[in-house]
């Protein structure tokens, strides 16, 4: 299948590197305001560099485009590309409003393209796992779960683009860092009923928040803390989540939640768990998630099935960010009702 990359920044490389290591996918176009961007895209996988999007989405060779622009154009971009017929692979936030959201995942509906959103901490090994270790309720009920993203992103990061912690087109440490781990709370957790958040801008000159902590009150009754920065001092310091059930507790850690770093649930053997550890050890990150995310849309496509990460999947966790801030903004809880 031919692909086509819209948008040359940062998280195009991610996007190509997973397409050549895929058999069978081929990119064969690029798209960008600024031709200099393009070129290591032109010169190293001789792709067709187009400055104007209307005309490369004319392109019938073009099956899947990858949307890898500010958050803030994502709507404009998909629903074009929707009505070229293209199915869709979209960068995370899925948009920066419901309404947009709403509107994308229409023109995906309605155009009959497939849509899927980069979420690819679900391919974690170690997130794969702990999901299995749920979904066979091994934990038993579930008591409540501490999420945890302090990372550090300097000034200078912001600094790198103009909409870069703005609130219209990149958001805070929850939309663009912390929006990963909640996703994989909502996998773990179910539906949230009500959440309330706190949050604030301590040390970056952003218009967004740099440090936010919240709590979730979920449908089944679990509760979770989620705590977010980036603000550490000098470096990414944790990203982790624990659940706590009645037979056991799971924490996922490290700098980038690749690990396990603590496994007790009751009748598993003190061998088996220390094999999951090992395992889990040898190979931490995997396969890429985005490489996974790729090919499991030439399959969804192949396969005329949803894909692993859906448009749903992203608007859920979009909803979630913007109850947070909401919360924030009014200090009052917020149903979760109010979304959908």
């Amino acid at each position: 299948m031919n692909f086509a990359i819209i948008g040359c920044g940062f998280i195009a490389k991610k996007h190509v590197q997973a397409i050549q290591n895929i058999e069978g996918a081929n990119l064969v176009a690029v798209c960008d305001r600024v031709p200099e961007l393009m070129e290591p895209y032109v010169n190293d996988y001789q792709a067709k560099p187009y400055t104007d999007l209307t005309e490369m989405l004319q392109d019938e060779s073009i099956d899947i485009v990858c949307i890898c622009t500010p958050s803030g154009t994502h709507a404009t971009i998909a629903e074009q590309a929707a009505d070229a017929k293209k199915h869709i692979i979209l960068e995370k936030p899925i948009a920066m409003t419901l309404k947009e959201t709403d509107q994308i995942i229409k023109a995906a509906t309605e155009n009959n393209v497939k849509l899927a959103i980069i979420h690819p901490n679900r391919f974690r090994p170690v997130a794969m796992k702990l999901k299995e270790i749920l979904d066979q309720n091994l934990l038993g009920k579930i008591s409540h779960a501490l999420c945890t993203v302090n990372w550090n992103r300097g000034q200078e990061y912001y600094d790198q683009a103009p909409w870069r912690g703005t609130k219209e087109h990149d958001g805070g440490v929850l939309m663009n860092q912390a929006i990963h781990n909640l996703d994989l709370l909502l996998w773990y957790m179910g539906e949230p009923e009500e959440v309330f958040s706190m949050a604030a801008t301590r040390l970056r000159d952003i218009e967004a928040e740099d440090v936010s902590t919240g709590l979730i009150r979920f449908e089944s009754g679990a509760l979770a803390t989620v705590q977010a920065s980036t603000t550490v001092y000098p470096k990414n310091y944790e990203e982790s989540i624990t659940i706590f059930g009645e037979k056991g507790t799971v924490k996922i850690g490290g700098q980038n939640a690749l690990n396990f770093e603590h496994v007790i649930i009751e009748g598993l053997e003190n061998k088996m768990s220390k094999q999951w550890i090992s395992d889990i050890d040898e190979n931490p990150w995997g396969t890429p998630g985005h490489e996974q995310i790729i090919k499991d849309m030439m399959s969804a496509i192949n396969e005329n099935r949803l894909p692993a990460v859906t448009g749903k999947d992203g608007r859920n966790a979009l909803a979630l960010v913007l109850d947070f801030y909401e919360s924030a903004n009014t200090n009052q809880p917020v149903k979760r009702s109010k979304r959908d």
